[in-house]
């Protein structure tokens, strides 16, 4: 998920086919055993798999993400890849990678501190890091090093990016250290999700992460998704949307692209993230969760297939097959993963991340290590050459609901730079104001703008305004929760300085209920 990366390089084509065999149909099991059996060598293949997997369809997506904005890549448009792909991504746009070395940020610190690493000493990896982050990632961020616990970092009324993709791209390394123990993943998810969101947008990290677990102990693609969407609460807007995938897969089983156009029908509206509300780019996370579960239901166990279509869904075309590939990647085992797409990953699997000292070579170990000290923590056993895991049933997590009673109706302009205040009129329940610190020259002397906000002549908050990237503030200001009615925006800046300034964009507004435009009835 590294926005506006549209680099697009001149590669092969390769014509996509059925390459890996499919799944027969088989009935969902009912239950599993509450101990299960499993080799360690396949417990390794199967860590392999999912990191690999998820390697492999995060290179793939690379010129497509974000182009196909509310639109799926048709078939005649070739999907590129070659046999050095990986090398050449790893190369020529390292930060392709974000969706991988964010995860490892958090797997070095259960490396370094044990399983029992409290939320706090996440936060401060996530919040010392240098690489560039977006959205709910770097509004958790900036919390994080302004003094928010972890805990409180990623709800939507500290960060409006709450119900975007991040935590939901970034949850792989806790399914594949939770190898057939779903809640042990949710139970995890919710120490570290809570960083960078909330509410829908730590459903997805909550749901992928029970995929990857669940998929150890069972190669039924439709049990794996069905499963594990019982960890998600039933009120919950992302377990419907999820629901409905699961359905119309029933009443189309043939047609992804029907279940797609269902999907933009009833979920595509945007409603929190500042940036993509009357946008056609979409980075919520249930809608893009949905494209994951597309992949993997029409893809039916062909690794090849799922990738495809995880990636012609479009929007986050990165991401979603990188999912979809990690949790196939872990049903098959990293041996049955088709050799076109291994063979390019091998050649780079002794290259670091960027931001980290850890390549595919030294996660497949860690990772392995992780999920052996986890099985033994939760009650499992670890034997001479098989593990034995302690299974229960997938769980819902507490319920929580971003924006409850909030709906855009509108996006003021503004595109106004000071160095004083900004004052406007407003109506309606909640605002969001795009817009950030800027240093006029290169060589200004270090300083941090401190801007006031005020609502109704009222000081509601004081916030402060770096200008390095990696400690920058999302939005300028928001609030929501507000009295329905008018109200008086002011923004003051508290220690103004000539070489820096205020930037703005414009603001999005929030009422109680949708605007009804001329001409909808």
């Amino acid at each position: 998920m590294t926005y506006f990366k549209f680099l697009v390089v001149p590669i092969a084509t390769i014509a996509f086919g059925t390459t890996s065999p499919a799944f027969a149909q088989k009935k969902p099991q009912k239950m599993l055993p509450k101990e299960i059996k499993l080799s360690k060598s396949a417990l390794k293949d199967k860590i392999k798999g999912g990191w690999a997997g998820q390697t492999i369809g995060v290179t793939l997506g690379w010129p497509s993400e974000f182009v196909y904005q509310g639109t799926y890549i048709q078939d005649y448009e070739a999907i590129k890849w070659h046999d050095d792909y990986v090398n050449e991504a790893m190369t020529v746009f390292p930060g392709l990678y974000d969706d991988v070395y964010v995860d490892l940020t958090f797997v070095e610190v259960f490396d370094r501190l044990g399983l029992d690493a409290p939320a706090d000493s996440f936060a401060k990896a996530l919040a010392d890091s240098e690489y560039q982050l977006w959205h709910a990632n770097q509004a958790g961020r900036y919390n994080i090093q302004q003094g928010l616990p972890a805990s409180k970092a990623g709800h939507w009324l500290n960060n409006p990016h709450a119900d975007d993709i991040d935590f939901q791209i970034e949850s792989d390394f806790i399914g594949l250290m939770s190898p057939g123990m779903p809640n042990v993943a949710s139970a995890i998810s919710d120490k570290i999700g809570h960083i960078m969101n909330s509410g829908d947008g730590y459903y997805g990290g909550v749901y992928m992460s029970n995929m990857y677990a669940l998929a150890f102990v069972n190669d039924d693609i439709s049990y794996i998704v069905n499963t594990a969407l019982k960890s998600i609460p039933q009120k919950s807007k992302f377990y419907q949307c999820i629901a409905d995938v699961i359905k119309w897969h029933k009443l189309y089983p043939n047609d992804w692209k029907r279940t797609w156009f269902e999907v933009q029908r009833k979920w595509a509206e945007d409603i929190g993230c500042s940036s993509m509300v009357f946008h056609p780019l979409n980075i919520d996370a249930k809608v893009n969760a949905a494209y994951v579960v597309i992949g993997l239901l029409y893809g039916n166990g062909d690794f090849t297939k799922t990738l495809e279509i995880a990636t012609r869904t479009g929007q986050d075309s990165d991401c979603n097959p990188a999912s979809a590939g990690g949790i196939l990647g872990v049903v098959l085992g990293y041996d049955k993963i088709p050799q076109k797409w291994i063979v390019p990953l091998k050649k780079a699997e002794h290259r670091n991340f960027s931001f980290t000292n850890i390549s595919l070579n030294k996660v497949y170990e860690m990772g392995y290590n992780h999920a052996l000290k986890n099985i033994q923590k939760n009650g499992g056993k670890v034997e001479n050459d098989r593990v034995r895991i302690i299974y229960s049933a997938p769980v819902a997590v507490r319920f929580e609901e971003n924006f409850s009673g909030h709906f855009p109706i509108a996006r003021i302009p503004l595109a106004k730079v000071f160095q004083d205040k900004l004052e406007f009129d407003m109506k309606g329940i909640g605002f969001v104001i795009r817009g950030y610190a800027h240093k006029k020259k290169a060589n200004a002397v270090p300083h941090v703008l401190q801007g006031v906000l005020y609502v109704d002549g009222k000081e509601v908050e004081r916030a402060n305004f770096p200008t390095k990237a990696n400690h920058a503030r999302t939005d300028l200001f928001w609030r929501y929760q507000l009295p329905k009615g008018d109200h008086k925006v002011k923004i003051e800046i508290a220690n103004p300085h000539p070489d820096y300034e205020f930037v703005t964009v414009d603001y999005l507004v929030y009422d109680t209920k949708p605007t009804k435009l001329p001409g909808k009835f």
